[in-house]
């Protein structure tokens, strides 16, 4: 299943439909061994794009990134009209989830797909300009190393996850308390 999320997701029942075909490989109706998720075309998709709704501040970015190409493909950087962007990684220190900026990008390798997720690598909206609302769906472009622009569109979800903190070189260690900010180690959160 390519598509971008277009309705709006509540809480429960809706999060964890979702969450089930994301792990399911959002199959249903394929002949084994028949793939339909690849682009014919060769390039890199996006799919199940979602943000975490926010007022202010930082927020996150997640899904799945599908190369169908026969070569690996870099993600250097991410754009969005909102806000600057930078692309995240997870690790624990002290027992705690804590975020960093990953400054070489993320490589999809060929014919492979590279998860976005909470608690894991995922793009980060730094200082958001206006507040992005349940429902809203947000335009992003990927840069690639190789120049070219991928532009895709996320979904916007309420989403309350695990405490992280930033580690960065700005001072964006406190992220609030309106979840937006917090997309921790629980899976697929926003799924579940």
């Amino acid at each position: 299943m390519k598509s971008v999320l277009t309705r709006r997701f509540g809480s429960g029942a809706a999060l964890a439909l979702a969450g089930a075909m994301l792990l399911s490989g959002c199959g249903g109706g394929e002949a084994e061994g028949e793939k339909t998720d690849k682009d014919p075309s060769g390039e890199l998709t996006v799919e199940d794009a979602w943000v975490v709704s926010a007022d202010e501040g930082m927020t996150a970015v997640f899904g799945i990134l599908d190369n169908s190409t026969d070569e690996d493909i870099v993600v250097e950087s991410a754009e969005c009209d909102l806000s600057p962007v930078e692309l995240h990684e997870m690790n624990m220190k002290d027992g705690k989830a804590k975020m960093s900026q990953k400054e070489d990008g993320f490589t999809v390798a060929s014919g492979d797909s590279y998860v976005l997720e909470t608690g894991g690598d995922h793009l980060m909206l730094m200082d958001l300009q206006e507040p992005i609302h349940a429902g809203d769906e947000i335009e992003f472009t990927l840069q690639l190393a190789d120049g070219d622009p991928v532009n895709f569109t996320a979904v916007a979800k309420d989403y309350a996850g695990a405490d992280e903190d930033y580690e960065g070189g700005d001072d964006h260690s406190d992220h609030g308390d309106e979840g937006h900010d917090d997309h921790g180690d629980e899976g697929h959160a926003g799924h579940d």
